[in-house]
């Protein structure tokens, strides 16, 4: 049985539409948990799918955005990464990180349908072959047309569409997805919108037809790091290599769609929380591992909160 009701361009004004929008960035994300938590404290402890309207995440941020539109607190999710992530990471070969991620999904959303969401959300991945990107989402008031023939998340599960968005390939392989229209390998939405905000206000007002003044959106990255310093054994080179490379590729991609939102969207109430370190003991990329360094991105993440809590109360009011 489903928990939400269908969304239209008809759908009531009166209130501004609240939009969350979370990026990828792998083990990153103990630093968006940190914002959240914060968060959802100012807004009462509710939780957050009862605060927000839509959700969008890529990756990391999808897995986060999909448990918050379930109804998990913010403290559940934590708690989730601390047990899960640190393993994840440290595996060695794009075989067992997939299967281990597969396995994860499995446990987390089992039977989950996108019909069982208590919010609206957005789960961005990217076709491998057609190069473009694949958006699951759970109502028909999203679509961009093919409304007649629409189906929640494509058919697929919900486990599949996570999966989907966090297979940050080569570091995991390709997700082969069964959708209603047939099969579709998917990678990492990384590739094509690392920082979702701009495809959420498109769908809020291309699709629901809300005005920019009606939104009220709040964008949240994983912060920007330090390389860790290179290693000198051979598999870590290579791993090294290849983890940065993708964490330059998903930089530039969330950096390049932020400049974009704000110039395009100037007059879209927004607050986008980000912040860059610069000392060497916050180095760290999407493989972190380091419980210790994982506990002070989430730290440092209700640091962040704390230098735009007034904006945000202003922006959510």
């Amino acid at each position: 049985m489903g928990y939400i009701t269908r969304m239209s361009p008809e759908c009531d004004r009166r209130k501004p539409l609240r939009i969350l929008s979370l990026d990828g960035g792998g083990a990153k994300g103990f630093y968006t948990l940190g914002i959240l938590k914060q968060l959802e404290a100012m807004l009462g402890n509710t939780p957050l799918s009862e605060r927000f309207d839509l959700i969008f995440g890529t990756s990391t941020g999808a897995i986060i955005a999909t448990l918050l539109a379930l109804g998990r607190s913010v403290d559940e999710i934590r708690e989730l990464y601390e047990n899960e992530v640190p393993p994840l990471m440290r595996m060695r070969g794009s075989n067992a990180r997939s299967a281990a991620l597969e396995a994860l999904a499995v446990r987390v959303f089992g039977a989950v349908a996108f019909n069982d969401m208590k919010t609206h959300i957005g789960i961005v991945a990217a076709r491998w072959l057609e190069e473009k990107p694949m958006i699951f989402k759970t109502d028909v008031g999203q679509a961009h047309g093919s409304k007649g023939t629409f189906e929640p998340g494509f058919g697929a599960s919900v486990a599949d569409a996570v999966v989907a968005s966090c297979s940050a390939y080569p570091i995991f392989n390709r997700k082969r997805v069964k959708t209603c229209d047939g099969d579709v390998e998917l990678i990492d939405g990384g590739y094509c919108a690392n920082n979702p905000t701009l495809y959420a206000i498109v769908d809020a007002t291309k699709a629901l037809g809300y005005a920019h003044a009606d939104l009220r959106v709040v964008s949240l990255g994983v912060g920007n790091y330090p390389e860790p310093p290179k290693y000198w054994h051979k598999w870590a080179i290579e791993k090294f290599f290849l983890v940065r490379l993708l964490h330059k590729t998903l930089g530039i991609n969330t950096h390049s769609l932020e400049q974009l939102a704000m110039l395009l969207c100037t007059d879209v109430p927004m607050v986008r929380i980000s912040e860059s370190f610069t000392t060497p003991d916050m180095a760290a990329d999407l493989m972190e591992h380091n419980v210790d360094k994982l506990k002070l991105l989430y730290r440092r993440g209700l640091e962040s909160f704390g230098k735009h809590e007034r904006q945000l109360e202003q922006l959510l009011s």
